[in-house]
């Protein structure tokens, strides 16, 4: 992004069009490039020097100052002085006020007084005093992959996200809905989702009574636009305040590209209540796994997309997850309506408890979750409980009430990831043919022949490769249905003995 004062747009038409460069204007971008790497080891007033020589021969000093900015913040600026500056400053002022600096021959005996004290010379103090101010810092690397090519190409880029700074309304259809549904909550935006003639538009709502003149939210509209860019096909249109006139600005794919540098980077998650949510969430060992951004849903002429879907891991079902965070009025109005039409889905939505909705979504059939600051885990697990009894128990009608594994040992967990159901499933079932041991199933015959493997004064550690050869891991149980207890010496070992 460019600052407000190096904007270049057309308002012709009533438009807001950003004055785009062309391939003619590459030429200039190596010579920009060409000023600071000429400066390399300098001092940046040298180097401005150099700008403003370049930008008097220009026909446009705006677009030589857009790529200089670009390239600024590619550049790495150190202070150079013999003495630290605050040190050579301190030592030198103090000096000057016991001497009474008015003549230059006062101030040569101030600088020799502090060079005294600071066991140096006057020389380095001088070159020290005013070293790290940032005309006199040097430009010692300009650390860009930039070439002429790739810099224009940014600089457009940059151009059409600061023309988004004062926009009200963006509107975008893209090949790549999903990236740019990702991005839009990444950035926290209020959004929804139209279908029109063209196809799905995404509509982002822009700083209201909520956010009146947020510089904010107006680079977030800019930082969203580098996603855009990104998809093969594209078009945007953006409501623009332009000093209190509303114009219309209109982007597609061919205007600009995203360049292989990124030197603006976006947020990679969500912040706030929702990435705290999927975070303590994921970290539970539960029957569901959830997942963001999950697929569109149908919302009568509209399309809601949850902020996560709850996915049973034992079978074809989703539960839709919405969290709703402090929002305008009249956006959460917008929400409830979009909940009102959808249909034939499971939907949870968390809520703010100041938006006092609760009641409201319940009414639409969707259960509602208060919170504030956080959403508890424990009353989302309270509201997953129902699906979960229903899930388990269609589960368990899916089975016989007895299982005759073909394995001679095998785990509950084994058997419920092959049939497709929690382990409680499997739990409540019978097995004729295998005994129980903990959460393994054993055939007697393994049993038979343990007994005549395992002998009491073995040590554990033998017995565990016997049981293990057999495909039993859970030596503590295995050992007690054989008869054995174990006793143990210290941190050493184990030694089998009958019980």
């Amino acid at each position: 992004m460019l600052t407000k004062d190096l904007l270049r747009v057309s308002r012709a038409g009533g438009g807001y069009q950003p004055r785009f460069t062309d391939p003619d204007d590459e030429a200039l971008a190596a010579r920009v490039l060409g000023v600071y790497q000429g400066h390399v080891g300098e001092r940046r007033e040298a180097l401005e020097a150099g700008l403003t020589n370049l930008e008097r021969e220009a026909d446009d000093f705006k677009l030589v100052r857009g790529f200089a900015k670009l390239l600024e913040r590619e550049a790495v600026f150190e202070t150079r002085a013999p003495i630290d500056p605050v040190r050579a400053r301190t030592a030198a002022f103090e000096a000057a006020e016991s001497v009474g600096v008015v003549t230059d021959a006062e101030r040569e005996a101030a600088l020799d007084r502090a060079a005294e004290r600071l066991d140096s010379d006057p020389g380095a103090v001088e070159a020290s005093l005013f070293a790290d101010r940032e005309t006199e810092q040097v430009l010692v690397d300009l650390g860009t992959r930039y070439d002429p090519d790739t810099l224009r190409r940014q600089y457009d880029l940059s151009l059409a996200q600061t023309a988004l700074f004062d926009a009200t309304e963006i509107r975008v259809r893209s090949s790549d809905p999903k990236a740019l549904v990702a991005a839009v909550k990444r950035l926290r935006l209020m959004y929804e989702i139209r279908r029109t003639e063209e196809g799905r538009e995404v509509v982002v709502t822009g700083p209201d009574a909520l956010f009146k003149r947020s510089r904010r939210y107006g680079t977030r509209f800019a930082r969203l636009l580098r996603t855009v860019a990104k998809a093969n096909e594209w078009r945007l249109e953006a409501t623009i305040d332009d000093r209190g006139t509303e114009r219309l600005l209109v982007l597609e794919d061919g205007d600009i590209s995203v360049p292989g540098t990124d030197p603006v980077a976006e947020p990679t998650f969500d912040s706030g209540v929702e990435s705290d949510f999927y975070a303590r969430f994921s970290s539970l060992d539960l029957d569901w796994e959830v997942v963001r951004e999950p697929e569109p849903l149908a919302a009568g002429e509209h399309v809601v997309i949850p902020d996560f879907a709850l996915d049973w891991k034992h079978g074809e079902f989703r539960l839709f997850f919405e969290v709703m965070g402090f929002w305008t009025p009249e956006y959460v109005e917008k929400k409830l309506s979009r909940f009102a039409d959808l249909e034939d889905v499971a939907f949870l939505v968390a809520y703010d408890e100041s938006l006092g909705v609760g009641e409201a979504i319940e009414a639409e059939g969707h259960r509602a979750i208060p919170y504030s600051g956080t959403v508890r885990l424990k009353d989302v697990r309270d509201a997953l409980r129902p699906y979960e009894k229903e899930l388990r128990a269609e589960s368990a009608a899916s089975l016989p009430a007895e299982l005759t594994p073909d394995a001679d040992v095998t785990t509950i967990a084994e058997l419920a990831t092959e049939h497709g159901v929690p382990e409680s499933v499997i739990e409540n079932l019978d097995f004729p043919d295998h005994e129980r041991l903990g959460r393994t199933l054993v055939r007697p015959a393994v049993l038979e022949a343990l007994a005549d493997e395992v002998e009491a004064g073995m040590e554990l550690s033998g017995a565990e490769t016997c049981l293990e050869d057999h495909g039993i891991d859970d030596a503590s149980a295995a050992l007690s249905r054989l008869g054995y207890r174990v006793e143990w010496e210290g941190l050493g070992g184990g030694t089998v003995r009958e019980k």
